[in-house]
């Protein structure tokens, strides 16, 4: 793993458990094993590395959901799919969807991080509509922005309140 590679991960970690605030550049040279002045060598500004993470994320994220159509056709249903990604980061890796995260907090994140949470969003709801299309669903842009609301929401209150048994609740009709 490279060095920027590193400290991309180590920064996902502590915004997944923290925000946006929780992490210094200090902090992420100590993790790393180097010095602050090489983290501004990689990213000039914390608004850098915050785009970047949260692009690589969103890619990431979708590259792993495949097409709803291919799913369905290997008879899975897509918003089950998805919503098994979303159980997993909470009770797997005892974390928070990171654009969930930086979305509560985008008032006060710099402009070209709030752009790539928004474009986190957008694509997943055109994945959403397109997997409740695939499934039949009548109104597929409503009911993908119901999905992300609902699933979004239930990690909050299951993180919040320590138990997953929240978030098994809120989406048992949808898996």
């Amino acid at each position: 793993m490279s060095k920027k590679e590193a400290l991309l991960k180590a920064a996902e970690n502590k915004v997944r458990l923290g925000g946006y605030s929780n992490f210094s550049f200090r902090e992420l040279a100590n993790e790393v094993g180097i010095k602050s002045a090489s983290v501004h060598y990689h990213f000039p500004t914390k608004a850098d590395l915050g785009a970047e993470l949260a692009h690589q994320y969103t890619d990431a994220f979708l590259l792993s959901l495949g097409e709803p159509a291919e799913l369905k056709a290997q008879g899975k249903n897509p918003i089950d799919f998805y919503t098994s990604l979303f159980r997993g980061a909470l009770v797997t890796d005892k974390k928070m969807c990171l654009c969930g995260l930086l979305g509560a907090e985008s008032d006060s994140l710099p402009e070209k991080v709030r752009e790539e949470v928004k474009r986190f969003f957008i694509q997943n709801l055109t994945w959403l509509s397109a997997a409740h299309s695939v499934n039949g669903e009548q109104n597929p842009q409503k009911a993908a922005i119901q999905t992300v609301s609902m699933l979004e929401g239930a990690m909050m209150i299951s993180k919040t309140l320590d138990d997953h048994s929240y978030f098994d609740l809120a989406t048992r009709d949808s898996n």
